[in-house]
C-alpha cells in the first residue's frame, strides 16, 4: 500500500505537468480578465477538487457496485471526449468575442473645432465611456462583461473532466486490499494533482508578470480563448 500510495502521488504528479489544460487556462483567464492571486487560486482549487472529486465519486461507485474495469474505462474515454469539444467550443466562442472587443477598442483620433476658433484632438476607444478629454492617454479597461461567467464555465469542464490515471491503476488495484487503502492511494493522487496545479498556475502568472504585450494588450481576450481552443484541440489529439 505504500508503494501503491507513492505511485498515486507520482501519477498525480505527472499527469498534472503533462496536461496543460490543468493550468493553461487558469493562466489565460486570470491574464486576460486581470484576477487577484487570490481569486486565480480559489478558482484553481475548486476546479481541481471537482476534476478529481467525479473521477473518485465514479471509481467508488465502479468498486462498490462491482462494474468491470473496462466499462468505467470506456465511459472515462467519453467523457474527454466531451471535455476536449467544450474547452474547444468555449475557447473559441471567448476568442471570437475577444476579437469583437479588441476591434471595438482600437484607438483612433477624433479632431474638435469649437466655435472660437480652435481645435483640439482626443485619443479614445468605442469601449467604456467615450469621454472628450484632452489627453491621448486610452480609458483603462476596468470590468470584464460576463466575469463572473467564466469561472462557472471552467468549473463544469473540470467536473466533467476524467483523471484517466486515477481509476484503472490506483482505485482498482486498492479495492483488492481494503477501502483504507483505496482513501490512501486517491488522497496521495488528489494532493500531488491539486498542489501541482496551483504551483503551475502561479509560476505561469509570474513568468508572464515579467512580459508585456504591447500593442497585442488589447487582445488578451482573444488570446486567452485561443489558449482554451488549443488545450481542446490538443486533448482530441491525444497530446
Amino acid at each position: 500500500m505504500s508503494a501503491l500510495a507513492a505511485t498515486g502521488a507520482f501519477l498525480g504528479l505527472i499527469h498534472t505537468l503533462a496536461g496543460p489544460d490543468h493550468y493553461v487556462p487558469f493562466i489565460a483567464m486570470a491574464r486576460s480578465a486581470r484576477w487577484s492571486l487570490a481569486r486565480t487560486t480559489a478558482v484553481t482549487i475548486a476546479c481541481g477538487l471537482a476534476h478529481v472529486g467525479s473521477s473518485v465519486a465514479l471509481g467508488l461507485l465502479g468498486i462498490a457496485l462491482g462494474w468491470e474495469l473496462s466499462s468505467l474505462q470506456w465511459f472515462e474515454s467519453k467523457r474527454g471526449d466531451l471535455v476536449a469539444w467544450l474547452f474547444i467550443g468555449f475557447g473559441l466562442a471567448y476568442m471570437l468575442w475577444g476579437l469583437r472587443r479588441a476591434w471595438n477598442r482600437r484607438p483612433h483620433t477624433h479632431w474638435h473645432k469649437h466655435t472660437d476658433g480652435t481645435a483640439h484632438a482626443h485619443r479614445h476607444t468605442h469601449a467604456g465611456e467615450h469621454a472628450q478629454a484632452h489627453t491621448a492617454e486610452l480609458a483603462p479597461d476596468i470590468g470584464v462583461p460576463g466575469d463572473h461567467v467564466r469561472p462557472w464555465a471552467l468549473f463544469l469542464i473540470f467536473v466533467l473532466g476524467p483523471c484517466e490515471p486515477l481509476i484503472p491503476l490506483l482505485m482498482y488495484p486498492a479495492a483488492q486490499q481494503s477501502w483504507a487503502g483505496v482513501a490512501l492511494v486517491t488522497l496521495a493522487f488528489a494532493a500531488t494533482t491539486l498542489a501541482a496545479m496551483i504551483l503551475m498556475v502561479l509560476a505561469g502568472l509570474y513568468g508572464l508578470s515579467l512580459t508585456s504585450l504591447g500593442r497585442l494588450e488589447r487582445y488578451d481576450h482573444a488570446l486567452a480563448g485561443f489558449a482554451l481552443f488549443a488545450c481542446g484541440v490538443a486533448i482530441r489529439l491525444g497530446l
